[in-house]
């Protein structure tokens, strides 16, 4: 979304985790993991090697641009929401109070593809 013509398909996914850092550690720790992947930051929107998003934190709302939280565009892509509902349908959009079910019902596929849940076994 959003990229240049012509970029590969991508997989999509999501994960919840309990950890103590503070959001702006965790996406440090996000971007070093992307680095040690082999990402380079130099274009928007290039296709990338991987590309770690932090989607929410708790329901913690912040417009700082370092950090924004949620994710801006989160509730506004399918690609993103579905992996989501995936894990909870009734996760809740901190500001809004949609949940990631009723966000994808309302925005439709998108021309993704669901890939078999066990794709990472």
């Amino acid at each position: 979304m959003g990229g240049p013509p012509g970029q590969p398909d991508y997989l999509n996914a999501a994960l919840r985790l309990d950890t103590d850092l503070t959001a702006a550690a965790l996406l440090a720790a996000l971007h070093a993991a992307e680095a040690r992947a082999g990402r380079e930051r130099s274009r928007r929107w290039e296709a990338r090697v991987l590309d770690l998003d932090l989607i929410l934190y708790g329901d913690q709302v912040s417009g700082d641009p370092a950090l924004t939280l949620p994710h801006p565009r989160a509730w506004e892509r399918a690609f993103v929401l579905a992996p989501l509902a995936d894990l909870d349908p009734a996760l809740p959009h901190p500001v809004t109070g949609e949940t990631a079910a009723q966000a994808l019902a309302r925005v439709g596929p998108g021309g993704i593809e669901q890939v078999s849940p066990t794709w990472t076994q």
